[in-house]
């Protein structure tokens, strides 16, 4: 992503020219010739760095800092300075400003300011979704991650959550299918009523039309009492079939017509009784592709699939894999009265390299048997890294995750940097921008290898 750059200067000839050095540099430019043009331009969500003169009429840079200031305090502001506004600069440093640099001044040294100026945003902004991801931490498999594919999933899951469409969710086991039900519950008008989840997978055939329908007393042999079915039950909230692709083909049956009119009848009785319905099923395969659907009835799926949603696998949003373990070792720490423990060399490659076709559930698991210390170690103690002995905020946790990989990468292939790379996967300016963010030298490594 190019990072923006709002450049202020009432030097039209100047603010053309250190506009096509930022542009040259790769930066995505915008001018303004006042500060107040700047200042409408602007929010909290700014992703990037201002720059500006500090002398310009009617608003100055020091007044245009006090006023991001006020907009958003972690806004980076770097002021171009006479040599004559040089005790101002140090002053606005002081109280804030990321950087200055003294005209006339050398293009490097502004790229440089503002290339440090853009990491720290990065940073900033990073912080605050990972909080953000936070907050939407809900159930015992939190739908969590900053990839693409899960800040889409999340999206959808607001825009739809408070309409009455039946929803049809794919995913492979353990991947959160019921906590995207669960959402879509909390998240609506419908969350007073009920959340009823029923797994058609796991009950037998000649019982699971009693519990989604109900019955009358002598409806069948053993049937002493009255039972309110689930779908009954539900009106007013949600009902959530896992595995409806092992409904039994009588049940669809009953179903289809269930979703068509929303209405159920029991069963020992003709009564027809209306019900308020909003219907999310959960799949493990593609019922839209015959060869997998089975004997699942075709209408059936269609009548379902007013909306769809998949959940990606863990495998195919690897960078969430970090952040989940975080959180998942956090609460398991707590749940168990223990201190976040150290993470091996083993069990760090192990986060890396795994591909988890368990899904969240398995590294739910896994992180809970890491507190326990139940992880078998590899004798690569040199390698291991405080997850989090101290009390330090999710985030720097992570950094120092991130940094131990990196450290444990150079340690296994002697400093090497091809061979760093390749076992990173990253581009070659990434892994030296966070070689310098962790302050690791690269040569301490060479000749080490093992």
């Amino acid at each position: 992503m190019t990072v923006p750059v709002h450049l202020v200067d009432d030097d039209r000839d100047l603010l053309r020219a250190t506009a096509q050095t930022l542009q040259l540099a790769g930066f995505d430019t915008a001018t303004f010739a006042s500060g107040r043009e700047a200042v409408a331009a602007l929010d909290a969500e700014f992703p990037g760095v201002v720059v500006s003169d500090i002398r310009m009429p009617g608003m100055d840079g020091l007044e245009l800092f006090a006023q991001i200031q006020r907009l958003d305090a972690e806004i980076p502001v770097v002021l171009m300075t006479g040599h004559g506004d040089i005790a101002m600069a140090v002053k606005a440093i002081q109280d804030g400003v990321y950087d200055f640099v003294t005209k006339p001044f050398a293009t490097d040294r502004l790229v440089q300011s503002v290339r440090r100026a853009a990491e720290k945003r990065a940073l900033v902004m990073e912080n605050r979704r990972l909080r953000a991801a936070a907050r939407d931490v809900e159930g015992d498999l939190p739908l969590i991650g900053q990839s693409r594919a899960m800040l889409r999933l999340r999206d959808m899951l607001r825009q739809i959550a408070d309409t009455d469409v039946d929803v049809l969710v794919t995913g492979e086991t353990g991947s959160g299918k019921e906590v995207v039900a669960t959402l879509l519950h909390r998240w609506s008008r419908r969350s007073k009523g009920h959340f009823v989840a029923l797994n058609c997978g796991a009950l037998p055939e000649q019982v699971i039309e009693s519990e989604l329908f109900g019955h009358e007393p002598g409806a069948f042999t053993g049937a002493q009492k009255k039972r309110i079915g689930r779908i009954e039950h539900s009106s007013g909230g949600t009902l959530f079939l896992d595995e409806i692709e092992s409904m039994p083909p009588e049940s669809q049956v009953r179903m289809l017509r269930v979703l068509e009119m929303r209405e159920v009848t029991p069963l020992g009785t003709n009564e027809v009784r209306p019900v308020d319905l909003r219907v999310v099923a959960a799949a493990k395969v593609d019922l839209g592709d015959p060869a997998q659907r089975g004997d699942f009835r075709e209408d059936l799926y269609y009548r379902l699939n007013v909306v769809s949603l998949a959940i990606p696998p863990l495998r195919e949003r690897r960078d969430d894999v970090p952040l989940l373990f975080g959180y998942f070792a956090e609460r398991a720490a707590k749940r168990f009265g223990r201190d976040l423990p150290q993470l091996t060399a083993a069990a760090s490659r192990h986060l890396r390299e795994h591909d988890w076709p368990g899904n969240v559930r398995e590294l739910s698991h896994f992180a809970e048997r890491v507190v326990l210390g139940m992880e078998p170690d590899d004798g690569q103690d040199a390698g291991a890294v405080t997850v989090a002995a101290d009390a330090l905020p999710l985030p720097e946790r992570l950094e120092r995750l991130e940094a131990e990989i990196i450290r444990e990468t150079l340690r296994l292939h002697g400093g090497d940097v091809q061979q760093s790379l390749a076992a990173l996967g990253v581009p070659r300016k990434t892994f030296y921008d966070k070689l310098q963010r962790h302050g690791i030298v690269r040569s301490d490594y060479a000749g080490k290898k093992g």
